[in-house]
């Protein structure tokens, strides 16, 4: 059988739709999504700009009637030793139905486990993954591209007797999500797979994901994205990564979540958000930060120095002080604006599915995303 294959750069500017993407990096034989605008730039700071590298909750939305598509690229993954690299995962959903194709090549990003920010990087190739065995007749693809590598697009393929064609427009509520790790959720099994997106397809909403690997700081860059979005419902789940980082106090946190909520207010005054606090950590729920991996890769908290502790933040706390946050706003009017306590979606009880006491593994960012669905859904109808 022949194919035929097309630029994703020139596909993009007419034919295939990319929901989840603000910006993209162009390559000299691709392209490459990002999760913030292009003016966010010289605000972001050095590990965060990794993180809106890494397309998690990213979709290319596309209309065919091929029974086979494949999708040419060349990835960048990380990896810290003695952990091995894993595979790179896409999925196509089709029907409401996720097909994964798999890829070990790439490029290799070695951290240092001994000088935090040091690397090397490993080249590698360029691959291809294929999916098959689709669904015959025209259909609407969503395309899921990895949530935990870099990836530069190059070419979609087909067979020669089909095309791509626009999708139809998605008429699903649009819902923006802000959140750390948890949020990113890089130890997910499949893009398909990371909590926010089992909760869009299960809410019959379309994702937007601000989730960011260590950094969701409240800052301002990202509210003003948030602010200036189109969409019809927010969340923002914020708290972990303060403590992980030891980067506010109550002092701080508390006005900089006003401030946050602030400026999306100032251009999305009716839109419902819903605040959610941090789900169960044990290290950290009762002791401040910041958080660091011991010898066997559990994330705990530091000891010591209580006698400058005072206005640290705890899980417990930090849910109270959310709780609070929220809760006033809504006595001055806003009653658009809810809360969630975190260990409604993950608590002590599911800490068997934590296996490096901070991350949940893949069921529980299922579990998780199953959890949040029917609140998800609530807010949109």
């Amino acid at each position: 059988m022949s194919w035929h294959a097309q630029s994703i750069k020139q596909l993009i500017k007419g034919t295939i739709a990319v929901q989840g993407a603000a910006d993209f990096d162009e390559r000299g034989e691709g392209i490459s999504p990002r999760r913030l605008p292009d003016w966010t730039r010289p605000q972001l700071p050095e590990l965060m700009e990794v993180m809106v590298r890494m397309p998690s909750g990213v979709r290319l939305q596309f209309s065919t009637e091929a029974t086979q598509i494949g999708l040419s690229f060349l990835a960048t993954n990380m990896v810290t030793p003695p952990n091995e690299r894993r595979p790179i995962t896409f999925n196509l959903e089709v029907a409401e139905k996720l097909f994964s194709a798999n890829s070990t090549k790439g490029n290799t990003i070695v951290l240092n486990p001994e000088m935090p920010g040091e690397f090397k990087l490993e080249r590698g190739e360029a691959d291809t993954v294929w999916f098959q065995g689709l669904p015959a007749g025209k259909k609407f693809c969503e395309l899921w591209l990895p949530h935990n590598a870099y990836i530069e697009l190059r070419t979609l393929i087909v067979d020669n007797e089909v095309t791509i064609e626009p999708p139809q427009a998605d008429a699903r509520p649009k819902w923006i999500h802000y959140g750390s790790s948890i949020s990113h959720c890089m130890e997910a099994a499949e893009p398909g797979l990371i909590w926010p997106a089992v909760a869009a397809r299960a809410a019959g909403v379309t994702l937007q994901s601000l989730g960011f690997g260590g950094q969701c700081h409240l800052d301002q860059f990202v509210a003003r994205t948030m602010r200036d979005a189109e969409c019809d419902v927010m969340s923002i789940k914020t708290g972990i990564n303060i403590i992980n980082m030891d980067s506010m106090r109550e002092r701080v946190f508390t006005p900089a979540l006003h401030g946050f909520l602030d400026t999306i207010r100032e251009g999305r005054p009716d839109t419902p958000i819903i605040v959610i606090s941090p789900i169960f950590c044990p290290s950290a729920e009762n002791h401040p930060g910041p958080t660091v991996p011991n010898e066997a890769g559990k994330f705990v908290t530091l000891k010591g120095h209580e006698e400058i502790r005072n206005g640290c933040l705890t899980l417990t706390r930090v849910r109270e002080v959310i709780a609070d946050v929220v809760e006033q706003r809504r006595s001055a009017g806003d009653q658009n604006l809810r809360y969630l306590d975190g260990l409604a979606l993950f608590g002590s009880s599911d800490a068997s599915d934590l296996p490096d006491d901070l991350h949940p593994n893949g069921e529980g960012y299922i579990r998780m995303g199953e959890r949040f669905a029917p609140t998800l859904k609530s807010l949109t109808r």
